[in-house]
């Protein structure tokens, strides 16, 4: 156990059993302090974000500190976590055992107090998630679900989920993405080319549409009807 003391150097094979320790050692940790503490990363995510900045930060700011040991350790995380990737695809215990199950924190428009409590949440903090999903009113919930990046899954109960055209047997057009054909004052003639358009065209649209021109255009676009949306500077 001499790698685990203070050192004045240590073999590559030494630097490598400290990378493998401090791997175990702070996905555990990780595990600890939950999914609220690493936000929407996953736990293998954060542990190597967490460990490789600092493992490189170290030599670039002690002179007496050599690269080599740091190579060595990064080389060995990045083989652990590439492992750790396999072994959740592979094996669904360690999958369990690395990522937590989701956890149901509210039902039926209840709010599960043992759920709260697993998750490691307050009820100000569901709220907020359930207002930044756009949701006023936990009774409106059919299931919330804390999920393990430390997101929150709302799904609404239906008599509650906004009317869309296909519930109502609404014709809807296809999806059509618009082209942005000038931005910052500047042209994009390639898009032009696309919709076989020119630069004459555009312009004498601007005038006739917006009575501008085009370096006053901090945003313009066109769909597929060819109807174009101009955002000037303001």
């Amino acid at each position: 156990m001499d790698f685990y003391q203070s050192q004045d150097t240590l073999t590559a094979i030494e630097w490598a059993l400290r990378a493998i320790i401090a791997f175990i050692f702070l996905l555990i940790v990780t595990r600890v302090l939950g999914q609220r503490a690493i936000s929407q990363l996953r736990p293998l995510d954060f542990l190597m974000a967490l460990v490789i900045g600092n493992i490189i930060a170290h030599p670039l700011s002690d002179e007496h500190l050599e690269m080599k040991g740091s190579i060595i350790s990064t080389i060995v995380l990045v083989i652990l976590y590439l492992l750790g990737i396999f072994m959740i695809l592979k094996w669904p215990t360690f999958r369990r055992l690395v990522n937590p199950k989701p956890i149901n924190i509210v039902q039926n428009g209840e709010i599960l107090h043992k759920g709260l409590k697993k998750a490691r949440i307050s009820v100000d903090i569901l709220l907020e998630e359930l207002r930044e999903a756009k949701v006023e009113d936990v009774k409106k919930v059919a299931l919330a679900i804390w999920e393990a990046d430390g997101k929150i899954s709302v799904f609404l109960d239906p008599k509650y989920e906004p009317l869309t055209p296909d519930s109502m047997k609404i014709h809807t057009e296809p999806f059509d993405m618009p082209r942005v054909i000038i931005k910052e004052g500047i042209i994009n003639l390639k898009e032009l080319k696309q919709i076989q358009k020119d630069e004459d065209w555009l312009v004498s649209n601007l005038k006739r549409l917006y009575q501008t021109d085009v370096k006053n255009v901090l945003l313009a676009t066109i769909d597929k009807k060819e109807n174009i949306k101009v955002f000037l500077y303001m």
